[in-house]
């Protein structure tokens, strides 16, 4: 704000104190001001303190702002101040159970306690590590739930349903579901079939056919389902419209095995953190929410006579009753702007403050149903607007009104009208206005950013307005780009990295995607089995050529360098200490390598993981790309790269909104969960795993779910919301930017798109970072070592020959290997089935990856032909080798014979009590073919072939 003294719509705020009331605090309007001052003018009433005010907002750091505001507004200093009840949800939720919910998850059937010393897990990806061990207990425990496991792809989807169930109130007791739980489960049949009735109306006038009937056109075409799901002309009926008797007949199904199975996991899931003394944001919340319903004494002592949120559009629908329970009077303020409701995917619910009174009055009615807990009327709310803004110019503010009525796709149906009539404007306090609202498009997007970056600085037409009033030169510092996804900031960085311009990065990176994580992967692989998928990422990142590199691999012979520093790391005791070391040799620090570090040292000693276990949450931390705030500066006077979730509250005098680019903004979004729950049609499941159906033991798909989820509109308000977003963040100009395909946002929006050829000639790449190993083909001593595969004739594997490449093998043998040893497994199709069925159906030793090395003298020399088993399955008078192949043909059989005789004759001279026999398993159909294993003599020539 530039002026200290309250507008007059601030003022009005500021002195309306008492009663139920809803703001409506548009982008830069000075909602903290007001909100700190009208806390201010509460306090120093008669008879009211900060003890008696409770003020909630949604980030720490905005608490802790607030605090320091309010000490410059009242009469209270910060000693006074420090323990007042200015919170975030989860900070108040822990200060309620801390002092008296000890007892709290015995409301819920459980027999443990919150203690004094229970941790808050706030890093996502060690959650994630804790809950796949909960799932590996789980499963031993509970056979019977084995079907269910076999039809998800991955377990941790189950703890985001448990994390949305708990976001939105709904969570299980010892008996079943706690309250009203288990009626959102269901669903809401009659809201259900409104929607349908309204998509499935023939459009133009009754002459085209409805857009339900359309979008059921490809009605089990990617899919599979059981033999009694209907046909598809059953669904879609021979006319305009689907039969309406299809509505009922997919949602009605029996869920009773499908609740019992998430209750159990939820329910099972709560006790095993509670054992292992750790909440995570969520059950905080849920265990203060059942507290304060159960105890009423211990309600009516917390309860507060004024209550203030914030930013009450990012709220959950918790976080609303929770509101309510702590009122203890209906002076309630909730102050917001839906049009910058963006956290949808932390289940933000934005229909709290669109929805305001309606939900006020449900929620009340709800909470009240068996006892009196809301005790004040929930009517009348008085509302109020903030609309002069303090941040932009005008320009930019009726700029940024388009973005909320921008189509997302071509296609895209938008009641533009009704969205404009309900955006309040904004009016900017400024009376200069010199924006530049700029728009380029390039197929070398980020050279084209950086350029015009470049162009910007130092450029009087992007004048900006300098801390004492006056108009001054753009710098770097200036400039903000803000990206819908994280990967393009990452990769922006990198491009100015290589230019030398100043570029710094700040926000959510998934850190384990990056470089110092790989390195850090590949060490414990190594460690772990010297594994080759390790040694080829260290020797790639030294600078071998493939081809160097698989010569070293297939020697054995790694350089004298790396076995050293191998072994000094095998001295080590921690994982921590590992990484340390890695990241030491290697030149990696900064936030990055200290994120990786700091979250290996807390899975150590957080969990009971082994070594093979830490790597495996590693793989499974790079595929969920999970996220890490780090900063990575470039000093001062350096453009900043954010994304659009990271700028909120934010505000810089340029802004470039980059990545314009059709399937990246908006964003497709992840891949569907196999457990499915959304309004109105409740918990689904999208797969379902049958060994009867067909005859074989299969994953289907479930046809209802099919259905129910195509009558779900697919809704891009809050893309829009971000785009919105992005823009009110600048001051004075933005530009806009594409790559070679603009998305329909860019396309839609009044802005000029510029085609840009970039010119960074004048800039230098920097010398990219050397690797602390030199880069030397290591000459054996002693006997040559061979792998099977150098004798293997690659021509077999030219054309389609019916693989399904090197990722998917490699993925189906690290299954067999934890199958085996009884580790869990997180994904099952087909292939991993047919491994599965194998490897129960035999009753001996079961031995996965077991190395074979076998001794030859060829020509008077010694050679060694070294590789690993798959499977080496021992009985009293029995040896068999087995060994995967991912081939959809037999192709290639002929060759491989050659790789498992190595291992035949290893096997023969180790157990030559026994007989034995090699075959292959060929995953894709599970059929097992025996071998005629090659004789020593034979296996001699293959060498004398290979060295010509």
């Amino acid at each position: 704000m530039s002026g200290v003294e309250p507008n007059p719509e601030q003022r009005d705020l500021i002195e309306a104190t008492e009663g139920l009331y809803l703001v409506d605090a548009g982008a830069g309007t000075g909602k903290t001001f007001t909100v700190t001052h009208r806390y201010a003018n509460v306090v120093e009433r008669d008879g009211i303190g900060p003890d008696d005010v409770l003020l909630v907002t949604f980030t720490n750091n905005a608490a802790e702002e607030m605090r320091e505001r309010i000490v410059r507004h009242s009469e209270y200093g910060v000693r006074e101040l420090a323990d007042a009840p200015i919170r975030t949800f989860h900070s108040l939720s822990h200060d309620i159970l801390d002092e008296h919910g000890h007892d709290a998850p015995t409301f819920l059937g459980l027999d443990e306690t919150i203690t004094g010393s229970t941790r808050i897990i706030e890093d996502d990806v060690v959650e994630r590590a804790l809950f796949r061990e909960f799932v590996g207990q789980f499963v031993d425990d509970r056979p019977e739930y084995e079907p269910f496991f076999a039809a998800l792809s991955g377990t941790t989807e189950l703890l985001d349903l448990i994390t949305e169930l708990s976001a939105k109130g709904v969570f299980p007791d010892a008996d079943g579901w706690y309250r009203d739980g288990e009626s959102h489960l269901d669903g809401d049949l009659e809201a259900f079939e409104t929607l349908f009735a309204e998509l499935n109306e023939p459009r133009n006038g009754g002459s085209r056919q409805s857009r339900l009937r359309r979008k059921l056109y490809r009605y089990g075409e990617n899919g599979t389902y059981l033999p009694e799901a209907p046909e598809k002309r059953e669904i879609r009926g021979d006319g305009k419209r689907v039969p309406p008797e299809v509505a009922e007949r997919a949602f009605e199904d029996d869920r009773t095995a499908l609740k019992g199975f998430v209750h159990d996991v939820f329910h099972g899931y709560l006790g095993f953190a509670l054992r292992r003394n750790y909440l995570n944001f969520g059950f905080l919340q849920l265990f203060a929410f059942v507290l304060l319903c159960e105890d009423r004494d211990l309600r009516e002592r917390l309860e507060y006579e004024y209550v203030m949120v914030d930013e009450f559009q990012d709220s959950s629908a918790i976080q609303f009753k929770l509101t309510l329970l702590l009122a203890g009077t209906n002076n309630v303020c909730a102050v917001g702007d839906w049009k910058q409701s963006i956290y949808g995917f932390q289940y933000a619910d934005v229909d709290n403050i669109r929805e305001f009174d309606e939900r006020l009055e449900r929620f009340a009615a709800e909470l009240n149903r068996d006892a009196e807990r809301v005790t004040f009327p929930t009517s009348p709310v008085e509302r109020k607007r903030l609309t002069r803004n303090y941040r932009s110019t005008q320009s930019i503010l009726d700029f940024s009104t388009h973005a909320l009525t921008a189509r997302a796709t071509k296609r895209e149906s938008l009641d533009a009208e009704a969205i404009t009539e309900s955006i309040t404007p904004l009016t900017a306090d400024t009376d200069r206005d010199h924006s530049r609202i700029e728009a380029l498009a390039s197929e070398d997007e980020h050279e084209a950013i950086l350029a015009r970056i470049d162009a910007i600085v130092g450029d009087d037409a992007y004048a900006v307005e300098g801390d004492d009033g006056e108009y001054r030169v753009p710098e770097y510092g200036d400039i903000a780009v803000l990206t819908r996804t994280r990967d393009f900031g990452r990769d922006l960085l990198d491009t100015a990295s290589e230019y030398g311009l100043p570029v710094a990065y700040e926000g959510g990176i998934e850190v384990f995607r990056t470089d110092a994580a790989k390195l850090l992967l590949a060490w414990l692989r190594i460690l772990e089995r010297d594994a080759d998928r390790g040694w080829a990422l260290v020797l790639e990142e030294a600078g071998y050529t493939v081809d160097e590199a698989r010569a070293i691999l297939d020697r054995g012979a790694y350089p004298e360098a790396m076995v050293a520093f191998r072994e000094s790391l095998r001295e080590l005791e921690t994982f921590g200490g590992v990484a340390r070391r890695v990241f030491d040799r290697y030149g990696r620090e900064g936030p990055t390598a200290d994120v990786v570090l700091e979250t290996v040292q807390s899975v150590h000693e957080t969990t009971t993981f082994t070594r093979g276990e830490l790597i495996r949450f590693i793989e499974a931390a790079i595929a969920d790309g999970s996220t890490h705030e780090v900063d990575a500066g470039a000093g001062t006077n350096a453009v900043t790269v954010q994304t659009i979730h990271a700028t909120k509250g934010l505000e810089y005098p340029i802004v470039i909104l980059a990545n314009m680019n059709a399937d990246r903004f908006p964003s497709t979004g992840g891949g569907a969960s196999d457990v499915v729950y959304a309004d109105p049609i409740g918990l689904r499941r999208r797969t379902v795993y049958s060994e009867e159906a067909h005859g074989v033991p299969h994953v289907y798909d479930d046809w209802r779910t099919d259905v129910l989820t195509a009558c779900l509109p697919r809704s891009y308000d809050e893309e829009r919301r971000l785009l919105y977003v992005a823009i009110t963040r600048a001051e004075s100009h933005v530009v806009l930017a594409a790559g070679a395909d603009p998305n329909a946002f860019l396309e839609s929006l009044p802005v000029d798109v510029e085609s840009v050829d970039p010119d960074l000639s004048a800039f230098r790449p920097e010398d990219e970072e050397r690797s602390p190993f030199t880069v030397d083909v290591p000459v054996p001593d002693g006997p040559a070592s061979y792998s099977p595969h150098t004798f293997i004739d690659d021509a077999v594997f030219e054309g389609d020959v019916g693989g399904r490449g090197m990722e998917f093998g490699t993925a189906v043998h690290e299954f067999a290997e934890r199958y085996v040893r009884d580790e869990p497994v997180v994904h099952e199709g087909d292939d991993e089935a047919n491994v599965r069925a194998l490897i129960d159906s035999l009753d001996g030793e079961k031995r996965a990856e077991v190395d074979a090395f076998l001794p030859l003298t060829v020509d008077g020399e010694r050679v060694t032909i070294g590789g690993v088993i798959d499977l080496l399955h021992l009985t009293p008078d029995r040896a068999e080798i087995v060994d995967y192949k991912t081939d959809l043909t037999r192709h290639a059989e002929d060759e491989y014979e050659k790789q498992l005789s190595v291992y035949y004759h290893v096997v023969e001279g180790v157990h030559p009590d026994r007989e034995v026999s090699a075959s292959i398993l060929y995953t894709r159909d599970g059929e097992r073919r025996e071998i005629d294993p090659l004789s020593e003599a034979e296996l001699r020539d293959l060498v004398r072939t290979h060295r010509g």
